[in-house]
């Protein structure tokens, strides 16, 4: 029996590439990149210890979101679309005998968005199955003869939807972020009639040529770009090895596109409210004085432009949740951030001071902006705390 041709990876990749070319507009070149190695590492899914989700997101309809899931969906193996599916559902679906499908989700606002309430266990299944490992438990039988079960989570999914992720799920994703396309782009329809018997067959390529990369890229370890690390690393990882085992220009591109995306991602990720309260401290609020009254940290970032401080659930951060919100962070002394006495020319009042608040800053904050107040001015020294 004749062996099968061997496959090349970088023009098949290529092919990939051109096919998502020919229907989308993506925001930059990183994300043609980026999506093409996300539709070739579904083939690969065992041969990794995780799995990033990939997130095409916009402010407004109409950008595109759904168009890109309907090309990914003719490109990665099982594909199964879920619009308002249950976790029950999916969980199922995932550990079920016909194989372990690629989940393509849209309108995923409509279940994690402000309108949408909780819905935890589907947050769990997501963020479980972002590892191999990833299991969710379940009780069953009838009564008294209910027995844990644990179903394997693991799978690919990509999602598409209106706004943001909840943090969890973000912080593992790869984010597109789409927007409408300006009159001068231009994309070929698409007609599912003809062009989906096309991804397929595209499909069924990447799906031999994962075969024959299998042994390179099980046991890859590979380098990543100077600055990616942590949870951007995990994130990124399968895709470079694919693009490693891909070859040609491939590893170039793919460390680049990396590079672009995760730069992207910490400049218009809102991260959490906590993160979002220290970088303001430290970039609006105490900029060049060591301490400040709580009442004077609050009506300088009520009063910042494009932040969320003045309108919490419809009321304004108050020294309440101000001092709840600090006290979850820790000190170089490894105490929880508390208030303390600041001697003003009014008499003494409850306030935070800047070095309490040091490491918290080093831990959680992305660097200051290259020129910034908080990197050129030193703290400067105020009235001596005291002790009621």
């Amino acid at each position: 029996m004749t062996a099968p041709a061997t496959i090349d990876g970088a023009a098949l990749l290529d092919e990939v590439e051109a096919f998502h070319r020919r229907f989308n507009v993506f925001p930059h070149e990183a994300a043609y990149v980026a999506v093409a190695m996300w539709d070739a590492h579904a083939h690969l899914l065992d041969c990794f210890d995780s799995t990033p989700r990939l997130a095409f997101l916009s402010p407004e309809p109409g950008s595109g979101k759904s168009r890109a899931l309907e090309i990914v969906e003719t490109l990665v193996p099982q594909s199964m679309t879920a619009v308002n599916a249950s976790a029950a559902a999916l969980f199922r679906a995932v550990s079920g005998a016909n194989g372990r499908p690629t989940i393509l989700f849209d309108e995923i606002d409509t279940i994690f968005g402000p309108k949408a309430g909780d819905n935890e266990e589907l947050r769990g299944f997501l963020n479980a199955g972002h590892r191999r490992s990833g299991v969710t438990y379940r009780c069953i039988g009838d009564g008294g003869n209910q027995t844990v079960q644990a179903f394997p989570s693991y799978c690919a999914v990509a999602v598409a939807g209106l706004g943001n992720l909840p943090d969890t799920i973000m912080t593992r994703s790869v984010i597109i972020r789409m927007r409408r396309r300006a009159r001068n782009e231009k994309v070929e329809p698409f007609r599912a009639r003809i062009h989906e018997a096309e991804g397929h067959k595209l499909r069924d390529r990447l799906a031999q040529w994962a075969e024959q990369a299998r042994a390179r890229v099980v046991d890859a370890w590979p380098q990543m770009p100077d600055g990616v690390t942590d949870r951007p690393a995990d994130v990124w990882e399968p895709l470079l090895a694919v693009a490693d085992a891909a070859g040609g220009d491939w590893p170039d591109r793919a460390r680049a596109a990396c590079v672009a995306l995760v730069k992207a991602s910490q400049h218009t990720d809102k991260h959490s409210l906590g993160i979002r309260l220290l970088t303001d401290l430290r970039d609006h609020v105490l900029i060049g004085i060591d301490r400040l009254p709580t009442i004077s940290i609050l009506d300088r970032l009520n009063a910042l432009d494009d932040a969320p401080w003045a309108d919490l659930d419809g009321k304004p951060l108050d020294n309440r949740r101000l001092s709840r919100m600090l006290g979850e962070y820790m000190t170089a002394d490894n105490e929880p951030v508390r208030s303390r006495n600041i001697r003003t020319t009014g008499g003494v009042l409850k306030g935070f001071h800047a070095a309490d608040l040091v490491d918290a800053w080093s831990r959680y904050c992305p660097p200051p902006l290259q020129g910034s107040a908080t990197s050129a001015t030193p703290l400067q020294p105020s009235s001596e705390p005291v002790d009621l």
